[in-house]
């Protein structure tokens, strides 16, 4: 999945990680792909499946919003 660096660093900042998420702006290119980069996120203790469910708009929003 892709998201933009901009929602990954917000996450990161959220977390109070402000020195990872400086460190990321320099390396993650502008849109992550989840998978493909998988081993980057992980350097800066990402777990894309946290992720993806903590981002607003995001895959856990949409499932909540299911009923599930």
């Amino acid at each position: 999945m892709q998201i933009d660096k901009s929602q990954i660093l917000e996450f990161l900042r959220s977390r109070g990680d402000n020195d990872k998420a400086a460190q990321a702006e320099n390396e993650l290119p502008d849109q992550v792909d989840t998978d493909q980069h998988a081993g980057l996120l992980s350097q800066f203790g990402i777990n894309p499946a946290d992720l993806l469910g903590k981002l607003p708009g995001g895959l856990g929003d949409k499932l909540g919003g299911l009923g599930l």
